[in-house]
């Protein structure tokens, strides 16, 4: 049954309403949205008090509440697209580390296997987060597994996982890199550049080759640097390129994300969590990949050596940290983890943004930008 849903505020693709009415029609999909003056006739969802935002979209992590797109079975993984509904998210790409040739198909395979079976936020496609990384960089990777880029391998794996493979994050540094980010960019995957040591040459190489991405900008990379120009200066620098971002407070401090968001735009920041495991979880001992972590004070680290190890960041947070930090406006901070992210990917189609004919993936945030419920395709599968 159609029906219109009334609030305060709707984000829309290209303009925010106060008030008025959003149309979610029989099928599940947004129709009109009416403005104030012009109700329409029918079924009212009343949110008076309320903001109207789309569903959130994470490109970039790797589970939660004790599942890992690394381990899990196929129940696992579509517990992690149930529990994603309480960080508002409504799509998302599982996303890998590096591992061996013979775990990476199993994981595509699997993914190929179940393909539109989720129950949860639904899955756009898989991203590699390595193998092709710089072990100087490896973070929370593990360097044993790290190998220079060999197209003929990753479409191995493309069609392991029946063309869900879709984005691969990479070093540009490593021998034979800008070849296959070209054949790889010709094909359609979203090449992202990061885990790397490269230089600004190196770095601007792999856009002008095809990549369109840096990886969790700061993070895995050499700093910014006013002399000896490195990968961080490329993402600041490159103009039409997108920045991941982890707006946790801890894999950067608040200030480099003003300073980040300030030099690029928000239309070109994409918010991600690199959520593992012990998403929705309490503090204690993990484990990402192969590597044992331990989680203390909202921060996941590697036993070994105490490098940071992913995060247990929700996407809702996110948001809402760059809202309370006052670093972007609710509108930008919305668009950074939806519009920008579904673009980044080639999915605006399916997911990102209010609009008509799309699915009825949408947010109902409170005034202080927290999450209040969460609507999949018209129905309401999640409330706080």
């Amino acid at each position: 049954m159609t029906y219109y849903v009334h609030a305060d505020k709707f984000f829309l693709e290209n303009r925010t309403e106060r008030g008025g009415w959003l149309e979610v029609t029989d099928d599940g999909k947004f129709g009109l949205y009416y403005p104030e003056g012009h109700k329409p006739e029918g079924k009212i969802v009343d949110y008076s008090g309320s903001y109207v935002a789309p569903g959130l979209v994470d490109t970039h992590i790797h589970g939660m509440l004790e599942e890992d797109v690394m381990k899990s079975d196929w129940a696992g993984i579509n517990k992690v697209s149930e529990g994603l509904l309480k960080a508002g998210v409504t799509s998302w790409l599982p996303t890998t580390i590096t591992a061996s040739d013979e775990q990476l198909t199993k994981v595509c395979k699997m993914f190929a296997e179940h393909k539109g079976e989720e129950t949860g936020a639904k899955i756009q496609g898989i991203h590699f987060e390595g193998p092709f990384f710089t072990e100087e960089h490896a973070g929370a990777e593990n360097p044993k597994y790290m190998l220079d880029p060999d197209i003929k391998l990753f479409n191995k794996w493309r069609k392991a996982s029946d063309n869900m493979l879709c984005k691969i994050s990479m070093a540009p540094e490593r021998k034979g890199s800008a070849e296959f980010i070209k054949e790889a960019a010709s094909e359609g995957v979203v090449v992202s550049l990061g885990h790397s040591s490269a230089t600004f040459e190196q770095a601007a190489a792999g856009i002008e080759a095809g990549a369109t991405m840096f990886t969790h900008t700061y993070n895995g990379m050499p700093e910014l640097s006013h002399h000896g120009a490195t990968i961080a200066n490329a993402a600041y620098s490159m103009r039409l390129v997108t920045d991941e971002l982890i707006a946790d407070g801890h894999h950067v401090e608040e200030s480099a994300i003003r300073a980040l968001i300030a030099a690029k735009g928000a239309e070109h920041i994409c918010l991600i969590t690199d959520c593992m495991e012990a998403g929705l979880m309490p503090d204690g001992d993990y484990v990402l990949g192969e590597l044992p972590v331990y989680v203390k004070d909202g921060m996941a680290r590697l036993k070994d050596g105490d490098n940071l190890a992913g995060s247990v960041l929700l996407l809702k947070d996110a948001v809402k940290n760059l809202v309370d930090w006052d670093i972007a406006t609710p509108e930008d901070a919305v668009m950074m983890a939806s519009y920008v992210p579904a673009k980044s990917v080639n999915v605006l189609d399916k997911c990102g943004s209010i609009k008509p004919n799309k699915p009825a993936d949408f947010l109902i945030l409170n005034k202080d930008m927290s999450l209040s419920e969460t609507y999949l395709n018209g129905v309401s599968r999640y409330q706080a």
